[in-house]
C-alpha cells in the first residue's frame, strides 16, 4: 500500500518540476518572465523537489525493510560531497550556489572550512572503493548532514574512517541533547521540545530514516551528546 501511494506521487511532482524548470530556463519557448515571478519560481521549483526527496527516501525505506538492496562500487568521497551538497541545497541554499560552480578539490575545501564545515577521511575508504547501495548510503548522510546543519552554531565535522566496515561519525556544535530524549529521538514524528528551535523545519523523519536503513544493512548507530555542547552521531556500515 505505501509503496502504491509513492509511486502515485512521484508522476506529478516529477511533472510540476519540469514544468517550472521550463518556465524557468526556457525564455525562448514560453516567453521571459519578471524578477518577481522567477523567485516565486524558484521557490516552487525548490519546495518540488524536496517533496521529491522525501518521497524517494520514503521508498528507499520501504525497499531496505524488504532487503532490496542495490550493490555498487563506489568512492565515499564523491558520495560525501554529495550529500553534503544535497543538505546544503536545502538548508542553506543561497551558500550552497557557490559550491556548485567550484570544480577544484582545494578550492571547495576552502570554501567549506568558510562556512564552519570540516571533513576528514582516514583509513580504506580514503582511497578505496566501498561496497554497498549508493542510493541509501548517501541518504543517510544526507539526513545526518542536513540535521547538523541545522542545530549546529557555528562548525560541523565530518569523519570517515574504518578498514572494515565504513565508519561516519557527524559532529555538531549545537544544543545538545538532553540524556531523556536520546533514545526517543530515533522515533518517527519526534521533534526536541526546545524554545531555542522553534523556528527549524522538519518532520521528524530523518533520523527515524536513517535508522531504519542503518538497522536493515545490518550496522549500527550511536550518538554522543552533551547539553550545551554538541551532538555527534556515528554510523558504523559493513559492506554489503
Amino acid at each position: 500500500m505505501t509503496d502504491l501511494l509513492i509511486h502515485d506521487l512521484v508522476g506529478p511532482l516529477s511533472v510540476l518540476s519540469t514544468t517550472v524548470s521550463s518556465l524557468l530556463y526556457k525564455a525562448d519557448r514560453y516567453g521571459p518572465i519578471t524578477d518577481r515571478q522567477k523567485k516565486a519560481l524558484e521557490r516552487i521549483l525548490r519546495n518540488s523537489r524536496k517533496a521529491q526527496t522525501l518521497i524517494q527516501e520514503m521508498l528507499e525505506i520501504s525497499r531496505s525493510e524488504e532487503g532490496l538492496f542495490q550493490k555498487d562500487h563506489f568512492p565515499i568521497k564523491r558520495v560525501l560531497q554529495e550529500s553534503l551538497l544535497d543538505a546544503l541545497e536545502v538548508t542553506l541554499p543561497e551558500a550552497a550556489e557557490k559550491f556548485f560552480h567550484v570544480e577544484d578539490e582545494k578550492e571547495f575545501q576552502s570554501l567549506l572550512e568558510a562556512h564552519g564545515i570540516f571533513i576528514e577521511t582516514r583509513g580504506k575508504y580514503n582511497h578505496s572503493l566501498f561496497c554497498h547501495d549508493q542510493r541509501k548510503i548517501q541518504q543517510i548522510l544526507r539526513n545526518l548532514i542536513s540535521n547538523a546543519l541545522k542545530y549546529r552554531r557555528e562548525r560541523l565535522t565530518l569523519c570517515v574512517s574504518g578498514e572494515q566496515d565504513l565508519i561516519v561519525s557527524v559532529e555538531d556544535d549545537g544544543i545538545g541533547i538532553p540524556p531523556g530524549d536520546q533514545q526517543i529521538i530515533f522515533k518517527r514524528f519526534v521533534r526536541l521540545k526546545d524554545p531555542r528551535c522553534i523556528d527549524l523545519p522538519g518532520l521528524g523523519l530523518g533520523l527515524a530514516g536513517v535508522t531504519a536503513l542503518v538497522d536493515a544493512m545490518g550496522g549500527e548507530i550511536t550518538l554522543v551528546s552533551r547539553e550545551g555542547v554538541g551532538t555527534c552521531f556515528t554510523v558504523q556500515i559493513p559492506p554489503l
